[in-house]
């Protein structure tokens, strides 16, 4: 085997994919749509938190190569797709990338070769939309002239414990011939790679994965809102449960949920069920609802602040700490500090933000918020800070001393049970 291989998509997925690939020894190529993004990668600048500019000096000179020219793709044993799946109208899955991607492979891939996709999608992607794509442009016929999987990623942006390597991966091919092809090629870089049924059952595992997490966070944020009404610590609550060493796993409430993953993905599932059977997902539009409706919660909760203070919304300096979607790293997708900073605006706040990892921050609706740039001045002048994202660049005890009023989303402060969420 010549250990080929071309990455679609170098992004938060596709990236770290292909430094693994190259420390087993293949030749990657990472083919993008964006100049910009192949431009750096070639120059060797990492555009994601997860690589620096040294792991990508490292990768060329085991022989990476970042390009936009799909050509490549005739050259590899294998292609990995690995490109964003947003949500279209109504909440449908979009799959204008994944179509895009899947036709260019289509054009160049060979004999034997095996497409894989990675992307996050609805039962049926792969097999439905994806192969007959692949058959038509290519004029070979999928499952004996070239072979197809589904291996849903399961990157987290920031996390250091688990990550490529070391993360339990999952393969379902269109028949068993394509579920080998594609457990050979990611054996070869990671420790344990677990074959399933097939690519609908590979589909429905990830969107399974992330509605668990979607539904509990759910629970927690509800619980958090009727505690506060009965005098109840619902972070020491949390704190007891969390002491059973079974049959309990942890999940903390938050001002909502953010990323690439959470707020995204379980809606997947919840269309394909109304669409195929004619019925909702109760479950996944509950928690939906629940979770977007902590931005406006949380603007609730520090107006009854100021107003403890004989102050109202309007007009009082709020200063937002941390505008990424979780700690550590600079993604903004589908960030819920946007919802919360929005809703401050109606109610006529002066509101700026300070963010260790954002220079710039606009709004959806293109409004640009004022960034600080003396956090410790900033602190003391506002008439409300609101922690989002508890960054460990910041002192969370120097800023809640310094505060007239600090108002902590995360639990991470020392602060009272009336001045968490």
């Amino acid at each position: 085997m010549s250990k080929t291989v071309t990455i679609i998509g170098q992004g938060y997925v596709g990236l770290p994919l292909a430094e693994e690939a190259t420390k087993a020894g293949w030749k990657v190529y990472g083919y993008d749509v964006s100049e910009r993004v192949v431009a750096g990668l070639n120059s060797g600048h990492s555009h994601i938190d997860d690589l620096a500019d040294e792991d990508i000096s490292g990768m060329i000179q085991r022989g990476y190569e970042a390009t936009t020219d799909p050509s490549c793709i005739r050259e590899s044993d294998v292609a990995v797709v690995c490109v964003p799946t947003p949500l279209g109208d109504a909440g449908s899955p979009d799959l204008k990338f994944v179509e895009s991607a899947t036709k260019t492979v289509g054009e160049n891939i060979t004999q034997g070769a095996t497409y894989i996709l990675e992307s996050t999608t609805y039962p049926g992607t792969t097999d439905g939309i994806c192969r007959p794509i692949l058959e038509e442009t290519s004029g070979l016929r999928a499952g004996t002239d070239f072979f197809m999987a589904y291996s849903p990623e399961r990157v987290d942006p920031g996390r250091t414990d688990y990550q490529i390597k070391n993360t339990p991966k999952l393969v379902g091919g269109i028949n068993a011939e394509s579920t080998e092809h594609a457990v050979g090629f990611y054996s070869d870089f990671i420790d344990t790679v677990v074959p399933v049924q097939g690519t609908k059952e590979a589909e429905t595992s990830k969107l399974l994965e992330n509605t668990f997490r979607h539904v509990n966070i759910a629970l927690v944020n509800e619980m958090a809102k009727f505690c506060k009404e009965l005098g109840i610590d619902i972070w020491e609550v949390i704190r007891g449960a969390s002491t059973k060493p079974f049959g309990f796993m942890k999940f903390t409430p938050s001002a909502g949920v953010g990323g690439h993953c959470i707020p995204i993905d379980p809606n997947y599932l919840s269309y394909e069920v109304r669409n195929r059977l004619g019925y909702p997902f109760r479950f996944v539009e509950l928690a939906q609802e629940i979770n977007n409706s902590m931005p406006r919660y949380v603007v609730s909760r520090s107006s009854e602040l100021l107003n403890l203070e004989a102050k109202a919304l309007n007009g009082s300096k709020v200063l937002l700490l941390g505008v990424t979607y979780k700690p550590n790293i600079a993604d903004q997708r589908e960030s819920p500090a946007v919802p919360v900073a929005s809703e401050f605006l109606n109610r006529k706040a002066d509101l700026s933000f300070h963010d260790p990892h954002v220079e710039t921050w606009n709004l959806a609706d293109g409004k640009s918020i004022e960034r600080e740039p003396d956090l410790e001045q900033a602190v003391k002048e506002a008439d409300l800070v609101v922690l989002l994202q508890a960054h460990k660049d910041y002192d969370l005890e120097l800023i809640r001393t310094s505060s007239k009023l600090f108002f902590d989303t995360t639990g991470k402060s020392e602060s009272p049970a009336e001045f968490k969420l």
